[in-house]
């Protein structure tokens, strides 16, 4: 990572690059990695922005080919002194085996941060078999498929919910909105609008289980797992019931959790823990699960067209998982940790996402209408009451295109982009 004043990487031995996806390269993420602009369009090879971005000084190599995995991992030293730093490894989950030896290069030298760039398609620190986590010695800049504001080319506009910098004023339409919904994020298909997103997607279930999915957990039954998948899809934006899905699935309820576990450390989900004032209790209840993808939801659950995703079943659950997705990537586009999380009483008051902000609560609603009313504000209404002063004003953020304060300390807005 490159030295910089207000990086919170200068210090850094090495830098991992954890992306959700091996094929894709983002458009102008806020890396503090390097005040160097990414591709503002998205490119299908990942290596292009690696190597724009640190290709001056960092030779490329990728473990991905056998025989060079081979060679890491029949003789760890010999192929770090070949490949010495600085050093780009992609697709360093593929042998996890050299992290130690990697670790102990950087401590020889840790006045010269920087060294070691890893990039890979998987959450190393999930993964079971990684047993060197790097604490200490790595900055780790997690990538999601691109944000709205990426997708359109403004990757700085900042959502409404940010008090500081530009709000986003280019927006697609609403028929657009839900066209990206349905097509999905992923930087292939942004770049490609006439590409054919469902054979897209098939392609990617397909070499997501035959590959990922089996370089984490050995499973044995690859159709059981694709059950599983979508069963979780449909449930997308909802409580997550693991003894309730594997009851529907006649799996057991520990190889769904499992497999859960698989789907976080390969970015293809995530959770949202209860907000409560005392911190201890937010594990307790249930979370919350997104997929962190839109179109790969649609694809899972046959949602096929425009029309159905806007006005079908699942349109609520598809915009909710669209905002969430959004609110994720602020922070992790820009080097920060996201604090989110869902808001629900034991009565059914909730609020979809608590954004703590320092000292604020920012309670967000997502609403798949266009047409916002005061009753969609009941439930930041009943948050902010039970929080008091420590509750900043609420959002409602839908699809259309009309702002318009509602009672109760709440804004109706579109989704910024």
């Amino acid at each position: 990572c490159a030295k910089q004043a207000h990086s919170p990487l200068h210090e850094c031995a090495f830098v991992c690059l954890d992306e959700a996806h091996r094929t894709s390269s983002r458009g102008r993420p806020r890396s503090r990695l390097r005040a160097v602009p990414w591709p503002p369009l998205p490119s299908p090879d990942r290596t292009i922005p690696l190597r724009r971005v640190f290709g001056n000084g960092a030779r490329y190599v990728s473990l991905d080919a056998p025989d060079v995995r081979a060679s890491a991992l029949a003789d760890p030293r010999s192929f770090l002194a070949i490949h010495g730093p600085p050093v780009i490894f992609d697709e360093v989950q593929q042998a996890p085996e050299l992290l130690p030896y990697i670790r102990a290069a950087a401590d020889a030298e840790r006045d010269r941060p920087g060294q070691f760039i890893l990039s890979g398609s998987q959450n190393l620190l999930l993964m079971g078999s990684v047993s060197e986590t790097l604490a200490g010695r790595a900055g780790i800049l997690k990538l999601l498929p691109l944000s709205l504001r990426e997708a359109v080319g403004r990757p700085e506009a900042h959502l409404p919910w940010e008090r500081t910098g530009p709000v986003a004023s280019a927006r697609p339409t609403y028929g657009e909105l839900w066209n990206l919904a349905l097509r999905g994020l992923y930087p292939e298909l942004v770049a490609s609008p006439a590409r054919d997103a469902e054979r897209w997607h098939a392609s990617y279930v397909q070499t997501y289980i035959e590959r990922d999915v089996r370089g984490i957990r050995q499973i044995a039954d690859l159709s059981a797992f694709l059950v599983f998948l979508r069963a979780l899809a449909a449930r997308t934006a909802q409580l997550l019931n693991l003894s309730e899905i594997a009851r529907d699935i006649g799996v057991p309820a520990a190889t769904c959790r499992a497999w859960l576990t698989v789907l976080e450390a390969t970015h293809q989900v995530t959770l949202l823990r209860p907000y409560f004032r005392n911190v201890g209790k937010r594990l307790v209840k249930s979370p919350k699960l997104y997929f962190l993808d839109t179109g790969i939801v649609c694809y899972l659950t046959g949602v096929t067209g425009a029309e159905q995703a806007m006005h079908g079943p699942m349109a609520g659950a598809l915009f909710e998982t669209l905002v969430v997705g959004e609110a994720l990537k602020a922070a992790l586009h820009r080097g920060k940790e996201p604090r989110l999380y869902h808001w629900r009483t034991a009565d059914g008051a909730e609020v979809d996402i608590v954004l703590e902000d320092g000292p604020r609560l920012v309670p967000i609603e997502a609403r798949a209408s266009a047409t916002p009313r005061p009753a969609m504000a009941s439930g930041i209404r009943r948050f902010r009451d039970a929080y008091g002063d420590t509750a900043a004003p609420g959002f409602i953020v839908h699809p259309g295109d009309v702002t318009l304060p509602l009672r109760g300390g709440a804004m109706a807005t579109p989704i910024g982009c």
